[in-house]
């Protein structure tokens, strides 16, 4: 991706989450650009000063990236995690941004050949699911058995070693991270 694009959909997520935060609505943008139009999933989180505010996203891309990228935006904003501490208005000038580019799911019969840092993981069984991006084991330090069994746990509610279980899907992706800091530089 290049570097106008990454800054045009950065500048598109600020926007809806300052227009929805002031409780205005959001703007709608249109752009000819074609890697707008491609069907990618998502994340965009939100960060204060590197505390999180709200992440939201989705794997399914049945829009457009652009329309994507603002309902992942608006979603963020109300992350029912801080509902009862939503994002003030005071908040938009402290807050960063992030906008993680998803690749297609990919079935792994081996957890264990994840890249930590270039693989996110979904995990699934049933009705419970879970997720992490790419950078959650960069930021968090966790190796390969903690990454998985931290997501079985604390994201898809199933045991820590569920990733071991034959029922239990376990599907990689790749992310391309948009970050507001590293676009503006310090």
């Amino acid at each position: 991706m290049q570097s106008q694009q990454r800054q045009t959909l950065l500048c598109i997520a600020r926007e809806v989450i300052e227009a929805v935060v002031r409780g205005q609505p959001p703007p709608c943008r249109e752009f000819s650009d074609p890697l707008f139009a491609e069907h990618r999933g998502c994340f965009v989180t939100i960060k204060n000063r590197g505390r999180l505010r709200g992440c939201i996203g989705t794997f399914i891309a049945d829009a457009p990236l652009l329309r994507t990228v603002e309902q992942m935006a608006e979603a963020a904003t109300r992350d029912p995690r801080f509902g009862l501490d939503p994002i003030t208005p005071q908040e938009l000038g402290q807050i960063d941004l992030e906008i993680s580019v998803l690749s297609p799911l990919e079935k792994t019969l081996d957890p264990l050949s994840l890249e930590l840092g270039k693989h996110g993981i979904y995990i699934r069984r049933g009705p419970s699911t879970g997720c992490f991006l790419p950078q959650v084991a960069t930021e968090t330090g966790w190796n390969k058995e903690e990454f998985l069994s931290h997501c079985c746990a604390g994201k898809a509610g199933l045991e820590p070693d569920a990733w071991k279980n034959p029922q239990t899907e376990v599907l990689l992706f790749t992310a391309e991270i948009l970050s507001e800091s590293e676009e503006t530089g310090p």
